[in-house]
């Protein structure tokens, strides 16, 4: 089960894809804000052009209502811009197309609410709607309380990466370049984030010209020798990333020992297997700068906004780790990749090519 802060609790597939759960998918007619549709036309948006993405139109009929004016009463966001944000989100399936139906002014000042139909490329394909809100700054959504607030624009994940550029400064592997970087956030007490550790290997194979970073997210709430086995990590670290990852894998492999009876002998193993001496790093992980490296790291993913484990963030795209395919991330993180304008031969074929 993923974990939590506070609580363990599994995460819905389709959010963790970067799907329409992010957007707050709903059904229903199309209403405004308040329940009840509303018929004034914003200036700034008037008559906006029927958009249609990636549609067929002489081998599949269009299956989207044609757009009504009247749902168009904000001045902001724009058309282009929530095209722009659900090309970033929904992109990567070529099957996927959609439809912007609404972006509507609300009695909240500056919040619009924003309604998308999405389908597929397929005959007699189901209509969906989605609907979420759009805060006045323009940079984030609300779909609902689940979801939580979301980075919204254009390009909706650049500020993200710029953080994860700037401080995302755990051990990695792969390359020193920042261009497509993979930033894990994992708790070494996790069952989940021990799962998932294959997966992680498959990337670093799959994506060598990568920068895939493990940073620490100790859940201290759950698990109460994760930040010891953090502080840990740090200070094998300062020796070499190798050994950074030989100790985490140790850890994991011992994971049912992390008790209050054996957990501090057996992080001195690990710290052992690592090639490390383990009184030193005990001695190392108890000061004020190793501590003040395991908060800086728990910062970082407060101000990204993650809160479970393990979550791994692709040029600032948040990815659930073990909910999808790794085919489908292998795609993800292709496309994400194009959107940024990393070579894509920098990080493999496309998934499309066989």
């Amino acid at each position: 089960m993923r974990e939590q802060m506070g609580q363990a609790k599994r995460m819905d597939r389709l959010k963790q894809i970067g799907m329409v759960l992010a957007l707050g998918m709903v059904a229903g007619s199309m209403i405004g804000a308040q329940g009840q549709a509303t018929p004034a036309t914003s200036a700034a948006q008037k008559a906006p052009p029927l958009k249609l993405q990636s549609l067929a139109p002489d081998t599949i009929a269009d299956p989207f209502p044609e757009v009504n004016p009247k749902f168009f009463t904000a001045d902001s966001p724009s058309v282009a811009t929530v095209e722009s944000y659900l090309h970033a989100n929904l992109g990567f399936d070529p099957n996927r197309i959609w439809r912007v139906a609404g972006i509507q002014k609300t009695t909240a000042p500056g919040i619009s609410l924003v309604t998308v139909l999405i389908s597929e490329k397929v005959a007699n394909a189901k209509l969906q709607q989605a609907q979420f809100f759009v805060t006045a700054d323009g940079k984030h959504l609300i779909a609902d309380v689940r979801s939580g607030i979301l980075p919204f624009g254009a390009d909706p994940y650049a500020d993200n990466r710029k953080v994860i550029q700037a401080r995302a400064d755990g051990p990695f592997q792969g390359s020193a370049s920042k261009d497509l970087m993979l930033v894990e956030f994992a708790d070494l007490q996790c069952p989940h984030c021990k799962e998932v550790q294959p997966l992680m290997k498959r990337l670093t194979e799959a994506f060598p010209q990568a920068h895939i970073v493990f940073q620490s997210l100790p859940l201290v709430d759950l698990h109460p020798f994760a930040y010891k086995a953090a502080a840990y990590g740090v200070c094998i670290a300062k020796q070499s990333n190798a050994a950074f990852f030989t100790y985490a894998q140790a850890v994991y492999d011992t994971q049912a020992l992390l008790t209050a009876e054996e957990g501090d002998k057996t992080l001195k193993a690990a710290a052992l297997k690592a090639g490390a001496d383990p009184a030193a790093i005990a001695s190392c992980s108890a000061t004020d700068a190793t501590k003040a490296t395991v908060d800086a790291s728990i910062k970082l993913a407060q101000d990204l906004g993650i809160n479970q484990t393990p979550t791994l963030m692709v040029n600032g795209r948040i990815i659930g780790l073990g909910e999808v395919p790794f085919e489908t991330l292998k795609e993800l993180i292709r496309f994400q990749a194009e959107l940024d304008g990393v070579s894509a031969a920098a990080v493999g074929p496309s998934l499309l090519v066989p």
